[in-house]
């Protein structure tokens, strides 16, 4: 009844916008822990040579070390995963593996390069509905393993429908189709690109990710041999220093034969692996362990977009999760948009009218890599503020936190 109750007061609109995230509520759905592993280049970086079920095992030990909440407490884990294959099978193993006793479940999602945040907004809508206290959100993606291979073969019966079609092109292809359709220029490309990594690589040099990575003890093959070895891999591999403007100005097309050929190898994102992990439960449930409150998820929102355009998906997707979220667009500090590709990214922002200064403020997948589903994050830039923000993939998916500065005694959320 007393559930029933808070959700009746939600509904109700006693309190909107930026007032009503302010509210503690015992049944806020709130994240306790955010953390993820090196971010690697594939077939070239840390995890070149780890299979897809070790970086999931990994991965489940890292959260039964740093969670604070014993396995069999966890209601449900959700894995968010695009490549992979059998990810039912390995998702299972692994943590069996991990040592999660055979009482906890575990579900996969696929929702392309969303499905990390889908990941999340699985388990924040179960714990949100009553059906479990704990949830655990994974993202992972072994592109070293598992490399995009494109679409696949459609019936004539599906073919024949033009968006349908669409469907089989190469993401190179939808960027160049953004940069024609919305014109947006190869400097503006190179200039967004520069940026993203000028701040990764500021970021990186002051140990700012250190805090929500963590190592990965992972096989590699040494050198003139097949035989692997334990390596401990401690920081993302990815970001090219010294990039500038006019270094990227100089890299050929990787798209020639579409649009302008304004696409690079420089400025869209590279494949990576990597793996991260969001614990999410009440606020009544952290408060009682005494977990810290790293962030309040208030809502996700989807939307769909014409799949030869898909890069532009956050241009529709932000705008529902602020109005879900009774929020407009002055009152969000922090966006992240991934950077699959500069060409959207630069029209999300212009369209979005979202000032530089607000928009993935410590670079993005251009600098880092983008492994697919692992993509997702707890803004992890507004941690140390009391700021709302959002993240969004290009596919279309939104999602709309509000964290909270650890209160360095007693480690609760606090809120000023």
């Amino acid at each position: 009844m007393q559930r029933v109750k808070q959700l009746a007061a939600h509904l109700s609109g006693s309190s909107s916008g930026l007032a009503a995230l302010e509210v503690k509520r015992p049944d806020d759905v709130v994240i306790t822990m955010a953390i993820r592993s090196p971010l690697c280049k594939a077939k070239k970086g840390g995890f070149k040579d780890a299979r897809t079920d070790e970086l999931m095992l990994e991965m489940f030990n890292k959260v039964i070390a740093h969670s604070g909440v014993e396995p069999k407490a966890i209601g449900d884990i959700c894995v968010g995963t695009v490549l992979t294959s059998d990810p039912g099978y390995l998702a299972r193993a692994a943590m069996l593996a991990a040592g999660f006793p055979e009482s906890v479940s575990v579900q996969i999602i696929n929702r392309f390069c969303s499905s990390g945040l889908m990941a999340v907004t699985t388990v924040a809508n179960q714990v949100r509905s009553g059906q479990i206290e704990i949830g655990l959100a994974i993202g992972i993606e072994n592109m070293s393993e598992n490399p995009d291979k494109g679409g696949p073969t459609f019936s004539e019966l599906i073919s024949c429908n033009a968006a349908a079609r669409d469907c089989q092109q190469r993401m190179g292809w939808t960027s160049e189709n953004v940069a024609v359709e919305f014109n947006v220029t190869r400097e503006e490309q190179d200039a967004y690109a520069a940026e993203s990594f000028k701040r990764a690589e500021e970021a990186q040099k002051r140990g700012y990710f250190e805090k929500e990575i963590v190592p990965f003890t992972v096989l590699q093959k040494t050198p003139g041999s097949d035989k692997r070895v334990p390596v401990v891999v401690k920081e993302d591999d990815g970001i090219r220093y010294g990039t500038t403007q006019e270094k990227l100005s100089k890299i050929k097309s990787a798209f020639p034969q579409w649009g302008n050929g304004t696409t690079t190898g420089g400025n869209a994102s590279q494949i990576t692996d990597g793996a991260a992990a969001v614990l999410v439960m009440t606020r009544r449930e952290a408060e009682r362990r005494g977990l810290p409150i790293l962030a309040k998820h208030v809502t996700t929102a989807v939307a769909g977009c014409p799949p030869r355009i898909m890069g532009i998906g956050p241009v529709f997707a932000i705008p529902l999760a602020l109005k879900n979220a009774g929020l407009e667009m002055k009152d969000v500090d922090i966006f992240e948009i991934n950077e699959a590709f500069a060409s959207q990214c630069v029209y999300c922002a212009k369209e979005l009218q979202i000032p530089m200064d607000k928009l993935n403020v410590n670079g993005g997948a251009i600098a880092f890599g983008h492994p697919l589903d692992e993509s997702f994050s707890v803004l992890p830039e507004s941690k140390e503020a009391d700021l709302p923000g959002i993240s969004t993939l290009h596919w279309g998916t939104a999602d709309c936190h509000w964290s909270q500065r650890a209160a360095p005694s007693a480690g609760q959320g606090k809120l000023s």
